[in-house]
């Protein structure tokens, strides 16, 4: 069973550590940057993005009037031993800095919502490279928000979450390196393997199956799901509701040896879901802690 998860704190900016199975926090970064998103931990460094501040419409109510279009996103990273920070990204290197994922080895893979793209980046700030760009005339339909990557397979997935309880949203795979030939912006070699999803946000690959979280309109909406990885060239199967009734369901990590995933949601509720085939397959699902609005959320190695 894991020991502690971090958590981002989206409101205060902080990054939080939550110890397992007690759910006790401490305050790792007091100040992470303007609205934190997603979060890894990759060789004894915490990396997470920014999203930016907005331009706020005080006449639209909620993250209707938050717009975060210009481009002052960033990744950074704290040394776990030493406490040392610093960026990989400054401010205004990425647009909207969304979940963030690893390839265990020194390779950072990042949604930049408004960005329209899907990225990568070593942790050393070094390699900058955009591996999908959709058209701007797609709009909030060609926006990127969760990532997981198949080093195995050489597979990139992600979410494009489509219009706030749109029903639009979509998954799509395409290979960890884009085709002889191509580019960012015109690959041949990406698949949509799910669409007509509520509104899918983060993404988590264990083994042969891939979870997600939904903050989408209920049923099928604000929920912990998760299905079977395609084989090439064919569509997902209808996806496993594993649980509901978070409230905007944001971050998620999944301890596949425990049989237990880890939801947080905008509500500030971190909750630990026993997995239906797992060890703790049975136990009463429950919250772990109540925080802020929290978002990223990854395990402390």
């Amino acid at each position: 069973m894991w020991k502690a998860l971090l958590a981002l704190e989206v409101a205060s900016g902080k990054v939080l550590r939550v110890d397992l199975p007690g759910g006790e926090v401490r305050t790792l970064v007091e100040t992470a940057g303007p609205v934190p998103d997603g979060v890894v931990v990759d060789s004894g460094s915490a990396y997470w993005t920014t999203m930016g501040e907005p331009v706020s419409d005080p006449g639209a109510p909620g993250e209707a009037g938050q717009d975060f279009s210009r481009r002052n996103g960033g990744i950074h990273a704290l040394d776990l031993g030493s406490g040392a920070r610093r960026d990989v990204l400054a401010t205004g290197a990425i647009t909207t800095g969304k979940q963030l994922t690893s390839d265990g080895d020194g390779t950072l893979y990042w949604g930049d919502r408004e960005g329209h793209r899907v990225s990568r980046v070593r942790t050393d700030g070094s390699g900058l490279a955009d591996l999908v760009v959709n058209p701007p005339a797609t709009g909030i339909l060609g926006e990127c928000v969760g990532v997981a990557v198949d080093v195995a397979r050489g597979h990139l997935y992600w979410t494009q979450k489509g219009p706030a309880k749109g029903g639009q949203g979509r998954i799509l795979r395409a290979g960890l390196d884009i085709p002889a030939g191509e580019d960012a912006e015109n690959r041949t070699d990406v698949e949509v393997l799910w669409s007509g999803l509520p509104e899918p946000i983060d993404l988590h690959l264990a083994g042969d199956r891939l979870y997600w979280t939904d903050r989408g309109a209920p049923p099928a909406g604000n929920t912990l799901n998760r299905a079977a990885v395609p084989s090439p060239g064919a569509p997902g199967e209808p996806p496993e509701i594993l649980a509901g009734g978070f409230q905007e369901a944001i971050g998620l990590a999944v301890d596949s040896e425990a049989g237990i995933a880890y939801v947080s949601d905008l509500g500030g509720h971190l909750h630990a879901v026993p997995l239906p085939d797992g060890p703790a397959a049975g136990e009463p699902r429950h919250e772990i802690a109540t925080l802020g609005p929290l978002t990223g959320l990854t395990r402390l190695r």
